[in-house]
């Protein structure tokens, strides 16, 4: 079939009803396939939510289109040169290709995907020539995210390539015999600020530096034996912080409330949580401790809620929502944060507002 004899319309409803990988493939056909197929897709592609490099317990790493609609765009995986089906020329980078058939678990079967092959020595460049054409193709409007998960399997050290336009989400576990800070350390100052870092965290000997990369990640979701490894309630530098751990002394979370008031630290905060799972929070102390100011019980508080950064687990793409008759004000700029204190949590929200901006949303 000679798509070019046919009318625009009904080139265009042939590509409607391809998938992601079948476009991307054909894309390669000529240089007047790949514009014509990114005019009349445009809309389509805007609708994309991310791609997604993931890479899942081992250093195999799959490209996913998310979104409205889900899609496996390709895999890759590391072998010998000259294990190929055919080659095709990625912004000057000849790149081998497989096609693969793969069981995914549903009444439709077995489906088709095609792999990338790559010898480790041409690991960047390999990637690097697949991202810059998935950015060429898909256009800049679309998120580009690098994750890693490994969850379940031991501490490791991910492979990261260095690709533009990209943002960063890694898993990371560390057990009561982790002992390879030095190393982690260097992993994450030589990489860019994280998007998003997940991590399991028990007690360890050995503390991050408080100006670790690792307190500089944009969003944190961490279950940590001891509130203090890491510390995120004192060096956090991010927007976001969901913690979870099993004992917090209340006047750590005393100090991290008047340190936010004071405006010398969490300058950038929009939203923490913290459940502690074998103790209550002492409601009445830390509200009294921290200058808590109230709202007329008659009135209705305003919500506090945000987009998430990160969705790591699926559970939707805003924070919980935060409706609390108390608040704080930080000295500096007369800027909001509600508190709400629930038994075993607290939940803090700042709001882009001053008190008396705060105030006026109630009448």
């Amino acid at each position: 079939m000679i798509l070019s004899k046919y009318p625009r319309v009904v080139q265009n409803e042939i590509f409607n009803h391809l998938n992601y990988s079948d476009l991307f493939l054909l894309s390669f056909v000529s240089t007047n396939m790949k514009k014509l197929i990114k005019s009349s897709q445009m809309k389509r592609f805007k609708a994309i939510g991310s791609i997604e490099y993931g890479t899942y317990f081992t250093e195999q790493t799959g490209v996913y289109i998310l979104g409205k609609s889900f899609g496996k765009l390709m895999r890759f995986r590391e072998k010998d040169a000259g294990y190929y089906d055919f080659q095709l020329n990625v912004f000057g980078k000849m790149i081998d290709f497989r096609f693969r058939g793969y069981y995914d678990g549903s009444e439709r079967g077995y489906y088709s995907i095609f792999v990338v092959y790559y010898p480790k020595s041409e690991r960047q460049c390999v990637f690097e020539s697949i991202h810059n054409y998935l950015h060429d193709f898909f256009g800049d409007s679309i998120d580009y995210v690098w994750k890693t998960d490994d969850r379940g399997s031991e501490y490791y050290i991910p492979f990261i390539p260095q690709l533009k336009n990209i943002s960063l989400c890694i898993t990371l576990r560390l057990d009561d015999d982790f002992a390879d800070m030095k190393n982690l350390e260097t992993f994450l100052s030589s990489s860019p600020i994280m998007r998003s870092i997940q991590m399991t965290a028990k007690s360890t000997a050995e503390p991050f530096n408080p100006e670790s990369k690792l307190y500089q990640a944009q969003s944190i979701e961490i279950f940590q034996s001891d509130h203090t490894f890491p510390a995120f309630l004192s060096h956090f530098q991010g927007k976001q912080a969901f913690i979870g751990c099993l004992k917090c002394d209340v006047l750590d979370l005393i100090a991290f409330v008047k340190k936010w008031k004071s405006g010398e630290t969490f300058r950038a905060l929009e939203y923490l949580k913290i459940g502690v799972y074998e103790e209550h929070i002492s409601q009445n102390e830390v509200l009294q401790e921290i200058g808590a100011k109230a709202i007329d019980a008659a009135k209705q508080p305003p919500t506090h809620t945000l987009p998430k950064i990160y969705d790591w687990e699926d559970l939707g793409p805003k924070t919980d929502p935060i409706i609390s008759h108390t608040y704080v004000v930080r000295e500096s700029d007369n800027r909001v944060a509600s508190v709400l204190i629930e038994e075993d949590r607290l939940s803090f929200g700042v709001w882009d507002k001053t008190e008396e901006e705060f105030l006026r949303l109630m009448n």
